[in-house]
């Protein structure tokens, strides 16, 4: 397993090559063989921490994101990667980027209280940007794109999730009508719900589009379906709060964050509900098993002690869970995805082996 102190991945050809940034101004692109990885391309550009990485699969163009306010599109050419400064007009660090679907535009999250939807002006040969200011109060944390390649979901530190009108007439089609509205001109706020008291770390659309999910700190789930009147169906979790959220089926989402395992989650669209699935890692044979109560309670205090060298945890990743990547199969019938985590780990997770080693585990 490749295990750099990364915080940001991209992923191109089914993990056949990965971006990452190890917590620096620099992002490193290995490549697999076999069993091995190895570094292939370092992209020196940035002059701050780079928070934010996304790779179009299509184009095989990457661009980043960091707290020196500026995104780069960096396009390969002779093999190597050649840099393009996208100047974002922003105060703030950025914080998030996510390609459209089409990837003729891409979006920018920031600390200026805003999104920038940047795209090519091709008569002037440089990349330009137009802001999304209102409503939002703070901190943009997290995006995710409709399948329209219009629609812009954003989760923000203000306790909001929201879904933009990200049209821009220069390089696309008038949108038709979606069950989110049919007027969309740019920036038109379609869609707003407020968490109780938790930054929305992570938002998600579904492969139809009609659905959108997210998580915040307070430990909850929501989703809103655009079909039902944007009813919106939330569930308070026991677990830590979560990171990141995606949809593998219509139906089914997997969420992750400090507890450092995914989870399943079902929504039952007749119901209106979202329920617990189960937990999505299969722990090893606790050494507790046969130990009498006090002995048990004796372990507890000495985990809760200020001694955690000798700590250890059942769950694969072995610190919190800070983004989740479907691999193949796509949001309507996820096969493979990948979590990467704060503890450096990369885990690539197959539904079916999943699905066959858990009775109790149904993915609808």
């Amino acid at each position: 397993m490749l295990k750099p102190n990364f915080f940001f991945l991209s992923l191109r050809n089914l993990l056949s090559e990965i971006a990452f940034c190890p917590n620096s101004h620099d992002v490193h692109i290995y490549k697999k063989d076999g069993d091995k990885w190895s570094k292939i391309h370092e992209l020196k550009e940035h002059n701050g921490h780079v928070t934010g990485i996304d790779w179009a699969p299509e184009s095989n163009r990457i661009v980043t994101c960091g707290t020196d306010r500026n995104a780069y599109v960096w396009t390969l050419k002779n093999n190597v990667w050649k840099p393009t400064l996208v100047i974002l007009r922003i105060n703030r660090a950025a914080r998030c980027v996510k390609w459209s679907p089409k990837e003729n535009k891409f979006a920018v999250g920031s600390g200026s209280r805003l999104i920038s939807i940047c795209y090519f002006e091709q008569e002037n040969d440089w990349w330009v940007c137009k802001h999304i200011k209102k409503p939002i109060r703070s901190t943009v944390l997290s995006l995710d794109w409709h399948p329209n390649n219009v629609l812009l979901a954003a989760g923000s530190s203000d306790f909001k999730s929201r879904i933009f009108s990200a049209y821009i007439k220069e390089v696309e089609e008038r949108p038709a009508p979606t069950p989110w509205g049919s007027k969309m001109p740019f920036g038109e706020l379609m869609f707003e719900s407020s968490s109780s008291c938790g930054w929305v770390h992570s938002v998600c659309f579904s492969h139809s589009g009609d659905r959108m999910a997210w998580v915040s700190h307070d430990s909850t789930i929501c989703i809103s379906d655009a079909t039902k009147k944007m009813r919106v169906t939330s569930l308070i979790t026991d677990t830590l709060p979560l990171l990141c959220v995606t949809f593998i089926t219509e139906n089914s989402l997997v969420a992750a964050g400090h507890d450092c395992f995914p989870v399943l989650y079902i929504y039952d669209e007749a119901q209106g509900t979202l329920s617990f699935g189960g937990k999505l890692d299969i722990p090893k044979q606790s050494s507790q098993r046969g130990m009498t109560a006090r002995e048990r309670f004796q372990n507890l205090d000495k985990k809760a002690s200020s001694d955690t060298n000798n700590i250890t945890l059942d769950s694969l990743h072995k610190n919190s869970i800070s983004q989740l990547s479907v691999l193949s199969g796509g949001k309507a019938k996820c096969s493979k995805f990948c979590t990467t985590g704060l503890d450096g780990g990369m885990c690539i997770w197959d539904v079916k082996s999943l699905e066959s080693a858990m009775k109790d585990l149904k993915i609808k």
